[in-house]
């Protein structure tokens, strides 16, 4: 008896076992393939059951510790918004942000500046929700306008700080990369350096939650940039993702050393998300740097991606049988447009419309050649959950020869699950005590 297959010979077995592999880039591992919408409510300590809606309310409620929301007003968007229904998370965010900006705007009027700031820091982060959501709708145009005004509200949070953050252009390959420097305060004393290393998807304002604000508050000047296929160097400079990544930190760390008020000695690399591999991988080649946090260890990107691909897909992908490999994953994910949604988002920093080359691409993203090559010290963070890299943090922390220490977080801390989301300051601690310590800080 023949397996039951499509028209064009692909058994459905597989072609389900493809889509839940491209869903697999971007749902947490924990909750697998994301579900239609239910009427059921969310699991007890949950705002949605969609895998994907979840984790994004998450990332908002954690980012209201340093003042990117207000929690009573997440709950109130979530409670507003069907579950799994894209264009009412988008509009639901959009008008918040729109909202923000009022009230942003009407606070500088009246030289209100402290209440100015923070309106336009809540405006900026719900703006950036707003935009996770666009794939899934109908109109997905409406991206890079949502990103512009994203921007727009992040730059006027920016000149409201005491000294205000500097926005700076580094130079990179006969371009520039957009990034922003933090001063502890308008002196001219030399200061340890954190520059912040951010992940897929995150922007400007994620790096001031996940490793900005907590080195200010601990006298560290900071610098985060938007590296290839991140923030304004995705949208408006089209410029994509890269595995040798100490092609952009030699640059961002070159920029670092020309500001008097950097300690030369004492600049910390922090990786976020995917940044645990490029900020990994930069350290192997770049050794001016003095220590690094990878937060969570990464040493194989494409393991999300490839792994539960089915023997026929990854023969196509092994066999460059790239036309093969795209017929059958576009077959499958017909049958599930939501994992459609989380492929399209994960893949459109890579630069490739090909889901044959974006996979070959995750590929090149490796540290098992490179790994014994960094020599500062390392932190490694390893969250309970971890949803996206799986165990890779021991197997990386394994990889390492020179000073290492791991960082277990937990459930029973509240700071479990990727990046230690709802716990932004327990996590900071744990991370600035070890620079501290480690720097002479």
């Amino acid at each position: 008896m023949r397996k039951a297959s499509d028209s064009r010979g692909i058994p459905r077995r597989g072609l389900f076992r493809a889509v839940a592999a491209a869903a697999a880039v971007s749902a947490p591992a924990s909750a697998g393939q994301a579900s239609p919408a239910t009427a059921a409510p969310p699991a007890r300590g949950h705002l949605f059951n969609d895998p994907s809606f979840e984790f994004t309310a998450s990332v908002g409620l954690g980012a209201s510790y340093y003042g990117l929301g207000n929690p009573g007003k997440l709950v109130a968007l979530a409670q507003a918004i069907p579950d799994g229904d894209y264009e009412s998370a988008f509009q639901a965010f959009h008008g918040a942000g729109v909202e923000a900006r009022e009230w942003a705007e009407d606070a500088a009027r009246k030289r209100h500046r402290v209440s100015a700031r923070q309106a336009w820091l809540w405006a900026a982060q719900y703006h950036a929700t707003a935009l996770r959501f666009l794939d899934g709708t109908a109109d997905p145009s409406r991206m890079l306008p949502t990103f512009r005004q994203y921007a727009e509200c992040w730059a006027a949070a920016a000149a409201l700080f005491d000294p205000p953050v500097e926005r700076v252009e580094i130079p990179y390959e006969g371009g520039a990369l957009t990034g922003w420097f933090y001063r502890v305060d308008s002196s001219a004393r030399r200061r340890p350096l954190a520059i912040v290393n951010n992940g897929a998807d995150g922007l400007d304002i994620s790096s001031y939650e996940l490793g900005v604000a907590g080195g200010l508050a601990r006298g560290y000047h900071c610098l985060s940039f938007n590296g290839p296929g991140q923030g304004d160097s995705l949208w408006i400079r089209k410029l994509y993702f890269r595995p040798d990544w100490e092609k952009v930190i030699a640059p961002v760390v070159d920029f670092a050393l020309r500001r008097p008020e950097v300690e030369p000695g004492r600049i910390a690399l922090i990786g976020v998300s995917q940044g645990g591999y490029w900020v990994a991988r930069a350290l192997a080649f770049e050794h001016r740097v003095a220590a690094g946090v990878l937060d969570p260890g990464v040493w194989n990107v494409a393991d999300p991606w490839i792994r539960n691909l089915p023997p026929f897909m990854r023969d196509a992908l092994d066999q460059g049988k790239k036309e093969d490999f795209d017929t059958k994953m576009a077959v499958g994910l017909k049958l599930n447009p939501k994992a459609k949604i989380m492929l399209d988002f994960r893949m459109r920093p890579y630069g490739f419309s090909s889901y044959y080359d974006a996979f070959r691409a995750a590929r090149e993203y490796n540290m098992k050649d490179v790994a014994g090559q960094i020599r500062c010290p390392v932190l490694i963070t390893d969250p309970e959950s971890e949803q996206f890299f799986t165990g890779q943090a021991r197997q990386l922390f394994g990889m390492l020869r020179g000073p290492k220490e791991l960082a277990a977080f937990t459930r029973a801390e509240g700071a479990d699950l990727h990046c230690e989301l709802n716990a932004p300051g327990y996590r900071d601690f744990r991370i600035y005590n070890w620079l501290d310590e480690t720097l002479g800080a």
